[in-house]
């Protein structure tokens, strides 16, 4: 396996997750918010049989924004600031993922490779400067709108990232003071093993106060609720979007999910131990390859078997007419076991060959990554849960919030941090 292939395969994980996954959160977040709101959500729109619970929806929305005029109002000005702002927002939240690490260092035929789009020594300052220069987009874009809602939302954006980004850099200077490095794959590698004997290295555990801080401050940088005063439609109707149209208010969107998701990753690999699989580091999966497999051709039956079931029992046919839910799911059910069955027979194939020491260290990567995103998405799901359950901040409350207690505190926890280890050492 070739570094250009390698790195395609990083770069390819890296555009799904920070772009690629929009309409799934899409429809995430109408189907969470209709549950806590007792309503069902999107569920009608369907190509054949088949609706995926309503997941078609979101990709009708996507082709509409594609095929909308993408009109400009004659009242602007400054065109090419204009057209350029949501392209920013959405490279530069987009860029964060770069330096994400999905799986320990691979090492194939005895070179290694990092499992991050762009390997590189910056880590997290990477992440941290492309969150911050974002904002220049949503500055320009309520600028150039030439709209007083425009300008206001810009201007709260600027004043809210100003605040909320000295408390985050605080909570991450506490983070590179206990693991010593600034390299994300360093870091999570650092959260191997346990503590005590039981409780994972994680950094939640070794930092909750800088964990809390960092997680807050993430929220507001997304500019999601409870932090979303920047677009505060009750207040100045979509603030720094209220001009666009088309696929250049799509970008605004699709460049608030990636946010969503470089924060979420970042979260993950921060506090969450990244891609280590709980009490099983990267060298114990290499010692127990055999049982780790054999684990999973046991326990991958049984979850396709719960998934099926609950999809039959929260699929069922209602009134006249809705047959094709029915036929959707025989489809579905057959699709989800065929690819159960391929799975188990090649892990069957594996466990009697035998993987050698490149098939070792592959299906080791793969696991690391199934771990990493099974936290990426639990991480994203708390991110939908808080917007649909706090209710926006008065922007006195967010100033004071940023300014008077997270600042303070961030502060404070680099200085215990550093005393620990001056002391420590």
């Amino acid at each position: 396996m070739s570094s250009i292939t390698i790195t395609m395969i990083n770069i390819s994980i890296a555009s799904l997750l920070a772009v690629g996954l929009t309409p799934l959160f899409v429809w995430w977040e109408r189907r969470i918010s209709g549950l806590m709101q007792d309503r069902t959500g999107p569920n009608r729109c369907n190509i054949g049989p088949l609706r995926l619970g309503g997941l078609i929806q979101s990709f009708a929305d996507m082709l509409k924004l594609i095929f909308k005029e993408d009109f400009t109002p004659s009242h602007i000005k400054y065109k090419f600031f204009f057209s350029i702002a949501p392209a920013i927002v959405f490279f530069c939240s987009f860029l964060t993922f770069a330096t994400i690490p999905f799986a320990d260092v691979l090492i194939i035929d005895g070179e290694s490779h990092i499992m991050s789009a762009i390997p590189n020594e910056l880590g997290i300052m990477w992440f941290l400067a492309f969150a911050g220069l974002s904002i220049y987009g949503i500055i320009l874009g309520g600028y150039a709108s030439q709209n007083k809602y425009g300008l206001l939302g810009s201007i709260r954006a600027s004043a809210q990232v100003i605040s909320y980004e000295v408390a985050l850099t605080l909570a991450v200077v506490s983070m590179v003071i206990s693991y010593g490095s600034i390299h994300l794959t360093d870091i999570v590698n650092a959260q191997a093993g346990t503590f005590l004997g039981v409780i994972p290295m994680w950094g939640i555990f070794i930092q909750p106060l800088a964990a809390i801080i960092f997680i807050v401050c993430a929220f507001a940088e997304t500019n999601r609720a409870p932090f979303d005063i920047a677009e505060g439609e009750s207040e100045i109707v979509a603030g720094y979007h209220t001009e666009y149209s088309a696929m250049r208010f799509g970008l605004f969107q699709v460049g608030e999910y990636a946010a969503m998701s470089a924060s979420s990753a970042i979260i993950v690999t921060l506090f969450f131990g990244g891609y280590q699989i709980p009490w099983l580091d990267t060298q114990t999966i290499h010692s127990n390859i055999n049982y780790v497999i054999a684990a999973i051709m046991i326990l991958l039956p049984i979850k396709i078997f719960i998934f099926t079931k609950w999809m039959k029992k929260n699929n069922k046919t209602v009134g006249m007419g809705d047959k094709r839910r029915e036929k959707e799911t025989k489809i579905l059910t057959i699709a989800f076991w065929s690819i159960c069955l391929i799975i188990l027979g090649l892990l069957a194939i594996f466990l009697i060959t035998g993987l050698g020491t490149n098939g070792i260290n592959i299906v080791t990567a793969i696991l690391q990554i199934g771990t990493f995103l099974v936290k990426f998405f639990l991480v994203a799901f708390l991110y939908i849960w808080v917007r649909w359950t706090v209710l926006r901040f008065r922007y006195d409350q967010l100033q004071m919030l940023g300014w008077k207690v997270l600042i303070p505190l961030a502060l404070l926890n680099v200085i215990l941090t550093a005393t620990f280890i001056v002391v420590g050492s």
